[in-house]
């Protein structure tokens, strides 16, 4: 229980945790009873957006499905507005999950990127699978799931 504390803890004191509750500057764009939406202070491109739950949530793997919902109702909400506010044709939106996929901050968020050009970044590395690979992994990923 004493784990379960600390780490609920540990993820309110993020830089978010601190945004929510007005304790960091941020420029909030829209804000709702469940999320919040503001820039991102390292904007890979202009109108980079974050959008996080106001409930303090690690990352997919610990949010319940009503929390989840939220934040994609406000992805969903906002995205044309961030796309449109900056001229782009296109958003792109990410998230990361635990240090190996690239998440710093421990309190889950998406990404609303706005896209120029396709080649604008690339986050995408193009890369294959070995023979029968894709067919081993498929079925890996249906056992865990039955």
């Amino acid at each position: 229980m004493a784990l379960l504390r600390y780490r609920f803890l540990y993820m309110e004191d993020t830089v978010f945790g601190k945004i929510i509750r007005r304790e960091l500057p941020a420029e909030i764009v829209y804000e709702d009873e469940e999320t919040l939406a503001f820039l991102d202070i390292e904007p890979v491109s202009p109108g980079h957006t974050l959008v996080i739950p106001k409930k303090a949530v690690r990352n997919i793997f610990d949010v319940d499905d009503e929390t989840l919902a939220a934040v994609m109702r406000t992805v969903r909400k906002i995205s044309p507005a961030v796309r449109d506010s900056v001229g782009a044709k296109g958003v792109h939106v990410n998230s990361n999950h635990e240090p190996e996929a690239g998440q710093v901050v421990f309190h889950l968020h998406m990404h609303i990127i706005p896209r120029m050009e396709r080649n604008a970044f690339e986050v995408w590395p193009k890369t294959t699978y070995a023979s029968e690979e894709a067919k081993d992994i498929a079925a890996r990923i249906r056992k865990e799931l039955s």
